[in-house]
């Protein structure tokens, strides 16, 4: 019986990969801002439409790059609880402080209309989530920060390809920040980039990604997040393939759909989305002991769906400061995502149906 896992690498065919590697090769040119990595950021500009993509080693990184470049370091951030750990842990890592903000119960993103009774005079910034690809409410956003005159960064490791209102969600807030890990439906091996959008920012990300340097001047404190030729290697094959990547998530997602129980809720993915990426399939039960009988019979067939996102960040246990969000907090506990990625079976997606219907 074959091991079905939540998610699938996407490779693309290896002679094409290979094609770039004897680049490398030839140059011998590996990192430190090469050619490929240039080329990769002016194609990923083009093909999402947005200005300036700075290319870094991880989406944790990215985010505390973005961070930095706004000073947030010893101030408090305004967040979700829900989403992965690493949207906290890079705002542990800068030295801030997490301020916790509900989420709204359909999209799962945070709750926009919470946020301003959650600012106070040690605000540093507003780092949203567009989980599992659902934009959070960009505009009501916007309109809290330009009030307080605070920079808003988007964790948008979920929304590459997706679009709200013909441009690209990247394209909002301050910054937005990727991954491109190997779980992702675009991705580099590992890796990130941060998509700047303010102008005065544009520099400041490029100094602190290569140690602040420029030449054989020292301008500012900074640190090695630059992405090796390796990686963006990678990234250049696979970008030809994304919308075939997309285009395949979204049969698989449409045949869940029309496939499984009613009484198996989803979030609402695609309010104000002129185009989704079917990153993820999330599915919520009615208690989490039904969510644990259902992974208990799907690894019984060898399929291993994630707990995405559990625990709720605000429960962290190195946490100092517990603060109560109690949407959350229940959605963690009954929230599941099932595999999706592209060369998944028919047979597979209703092997894994039968057994949650049953």
């Amino acid at each position: 019986m074959t091991r079905i896992n939540v998610t699938k690498s996407f490779l693309p065919p290896i002679e094409e990969y290979m094609t770039y590697v004897q680049k490398i090769w030839d140059s011998v040119y590996l990192t430190n801002q090469g050619p490929l990595l240039k080329s990769l950021e002016q194609q990923l500009q083009e093909y999402l439409g947005v200005n300036n993509v700075q290319m870094v080693v991880n989406g944790t990184l990215a985010l505390q790059l973005a961070l930095r470049a706004v000073d947030a370091t010893g101030g408090e951030i305004i967040t979700t609880p829900f989403t992965f750990v690493a949207t906290t842990s890079a705002i542990l890592w800068e030295g801030c402080k997490p301020v916790y903000v509900d989420i709204d119960p359909e999209t799962l993103c945070i709750d926009a209309d919470k946020i301003e009774a959650a600012i106070t005079d040690k605000t540093k910034a507003i780092l949203a989530v567009h989980v599992f690809g659902a934009p959070c409410d960009v505009e009501k956003i916007a309109a809290i920060a330009a009030r307080h005159q605070l920079p808003v960064i988007y964790d948008a490791a979920h929304a590459f390809g997706v679009t709200v209102s013909g441009k690209s969600l990247l394209s909002y807030g301050d910054m937005a920040t990727c991954s491109f890990h190997a779980t992702k439906i675009f991705h580099t091996i590992e890796g990130g980039a941060v998509v700047v959008n303010n102008p005065d920012l544009v520099r400041r990300i490029d100094l602190m990604k290569k140690f602040g340097s420029e030449g054989d001047e020292q301008v500012m404190l900074g640190i090695n997040a630059k992405m090796s030729e390796f990686n963006a290697a990678m990234g250049l094959a696979n970008l030809k393939y994304i919308d075939q990547n997309i285009a395949q998530r979204k049969i698989v997602t449409e045949l869940y759909d029309r496939l499984l129980p009613s009484s198996l809720r989803r979030p609402v993915l695609d309010k104000g989305v002129d185009e989704r990426n079917y990153i993820y399939y999330p599915v919520l039960f009615k208690n989490e002991g039904e969510l644990l009988d259902a992974v208990k019979k799907l690894q019984a067939l060898e399929v291993y769906p994630r707990r995405y996102f559990y625990p709720s960040l605000n429960t962290l246990p190195y946490l100092s400061d517990k603060q109560a969000c109690p949407i959350s907090e229940d959605v963690t506990s009954r929230i599941l995502c099932l595999p999706l990625y592209g060369d998944l079976a028919e047979s597979d997606v209703r092997k894994i149906c039968q057994a949650l219907v049953q």
